[in-house]
């Protein structure tokens, strides 16, 4: 286990990039995303174990998640507390080389399509989600059925233009942006729905997770019960990402300060596999490298960026 501190900025988001084993960008805000600054960090994991700190871009508001651009390695995506998305270029010091503005509050959730790579959404607090392209100077779409925040925009692995959504309506929509409306309506959760995430192997599978501590699994072909509920954080789950290695493998952060690993496969009616308690602040950030098995990264208010390796889990 070892990792970087983002000095000044309390940790939102981590993603390995999905061109080179050792990069890592981490987004991040100041004073807690309240109000002030916000920083996108990018950095190298050096062989010695050490978390190199490449690149720092600031904004004027707090920068709450970020996405690298599948289509090319330089770029990454950031969005935050002024309702804007930059994208930066990792060969262009201090100015992004786009600045998108339609979105009228904060902007929680980016990510780029890993699949149809021209493209990447955004969910934001004015509860709408907007689909992009990076070439493009206003969004391509715009959908806005979430009665609340939205915090979250997840693209389906196995359907170009499938993607699912989290929101403080207590809802999980399924949307294809071919569609002006959501394709379905899953009652998720009891409390503000913070994340979704798909199975990266089992298609029709996506996870969420919510502040009513719980995380569900779900089939998007069968949405009227939930496939199983895990339970065992002591307060708002904030993140769940599904492993790219394993298809039944699953990690969670929380605002407990733990980082947790459950297995869909439930075995001997135990789901929770691992308990990560190295973070002093709640853990809003967690991401898998694509290209070590079992390596994985968090971020948390605590200011650390840290990667570990799990243990074998199979």
């Amino acid at each position: 286990m070892h990792g970087c501190r983002t000095a000044g900025f309390n940790g939102y988001s981590v993603q390995f990039s999905p061109f080179y084993e050792h990069v890592i960008a981490c987004a991040g805000a100041a004073n807690f995303g309240l109000v002030g600054n916000g920083r996108l960090t990018v950095a190298t994991d050096l062989p010695n174990n050490d978390l190199r700190i490449d690149h720092q871009y600031d904004t004027q508001d707090g920068t709450f998640d970020c996405s690298w651009n599948e289509l090319n390695e330089n770029q990454i995506a950031s969005c935050g507390g002024d309702g804007s998305i930059k994208l930066w270029d990792l060969t262009i010091p201090n100015q992004p080389i786009r600045n998108w503005r339609e979105h009228q509050r904060e902007i929680f959730s980016v990510e780029w399509n890993y699949t149809k790579k021209d493209t990447f959404l955004t969910g934001s607090w004015d509860t709408s989600i907007k689909l992009w392209r990076p070439d493009q100077l206003v969004s391509q779409s715009t959908w806005s059925e979430h009665t609340q925040c939205v915090y979250s925009v997840s693209w389906c692995p196995h359907q170009l233009d499938t993607f699912a959504s989290a929101s403080g309506d207590l809802t999980v929509k399924l949307w294809d942006v071919k569609s002006p409306r959501s394709t379905a309506t899953i009652p998720a959760h009891s409390h503000e729905v913070l994340s979704v995430d798909w199975n990266k192997y089992r298609p029709h599978i996506l996870a969420s997770s919510s502040a009513d501590k719980s995380i569900r699994i779900w089939d998007a072909r069968n949405t009227r019960r939930a496939m199983d509920t895990f339970l065992g954080h002591d307060y708002a789950v904030r993140r769940v990402k599904f492993s790219p290695h394993q298809d039944n493998l699953l990690a969670s952060a929380s605002y407990d300060m733990t980082t947790r690993i459950w297995d869909l496969n439930n075995p001997l009616g135990q789901p929770q596999r691992l308990v990560l308690d190295y973070h002093t602040e709640f853990v809003f950030g967690v991401d898998f490298n694509l290209y070590v098995p079992g390596q994985m990264a968090t971020c948390a208010w605590d200011e650390q960026v840290v990667i570990s390796q799990l243990p074998s889990l199979s």
